[in-house]
């Protein structure tokens, strides 16, 4: 027997080798579902430092902004720098998700009243009724007392443009919805620096905003999404602790 006939008897052993050792075992992998488990990116996602959002290869700062309080004072966004704070947009009149976005809010507001460098800031989407005094009054009705919960009003177009512009939450005006106004109810959770931060969902991805129209005594809405106020007060503690 020559000696190419040696090489390919030893490389047809080599392949019946593999095949019987390992193909048994990818087809069990396969079957056990392990093969697709491996290509995604399953983290434990609470325990991973929370991700940055990203433009242009940038990572997002919150907007300026210059806007009254409920106590008729100029708020800027300066006056959250050193503070892990919540923004949301939203308005007194609303029919629909602010009173439930408003009810988390007053919650986590009690779960970090010791913090000194915890805040919100809800920014209002109909300026011209929601007036410092009405927000006064809404403050009150809820139970909104920490000192750095500011409930913000101003310039509608300023307002519009920081929502839909700077921080890509939608808002706008709707003359045929209940209310008037048609908002996403999402959180935007801001580190001490004024980064925008949010943790990784199962697949490596930012969830970038955090639902805040479902209580988590309610777990899910009728469309089936979860609740996220649970997972937003773990990450407000991890950014208070950075």
């Amino acid at each position: 027997m020559n000696k190419g006939k040696y090489t390919y008897v030893w490389v047809s052993l080599i392949i019946l080798i593999f095949g019987i050792i390992f193909i048994p075992r990818i087809v069990n992998r396969i079957k056990e579902g392990a093969v697709v488990k491996s290509d995604r990116i399953h983290l434990k996602t609470e325990e991973l430092p929370l991700s940055y959002i990203t433009l242009n290869g940038k990572n997002r700062r919150v907007p300026e902004f210059n806007l009254l309080n409920q106590d008729s004072l100029l708020i800027t966004n300066k006056d959250y720098e050193g503070k892990v704070y919540i923004v949301e947009f939203f308005f007194t009149s609303c029919p629909s998700i602010c009173p439930i976005m408003s009810k988390n809010l007053v919650e986590l507001q009690g779960d970090f009243a010791e913090f000194e460098n915890f805040g919100i800031a809800s920014i209002s989407i109909n300026p011209e009724y929601d007036t410092p005094i009405v927000l006064k009054e809404y403050a009150e009705k809820y139970g909104i007392n920490d000192i750095d919960w500011h409930l913000l009003t101003g310039d509608r177009e300023e307002i519009y443009d920081l929502a839909n512009i700077g921080f890509n939450i939608f808002a706008a005006a709707a003359p045929e919805v209940a209310g008037g106004f048609e908002h996403s109810g999402l959180f935007a959770l801001v580190d001490k620096e004024g980064f925008i931060r949010s943790r990784l969902d199962d697949f490596g991805n930012p969830i970038i905003y955090y639902r805040g129209a479902i209580t988590p005594e309610q777990g899910k809405n009728e469309e089936g999404e979860t609740e996220q106020i649970s997972i937003l007060k773990e990450d407000i503690k991890k950014l208070l602790e950075e």
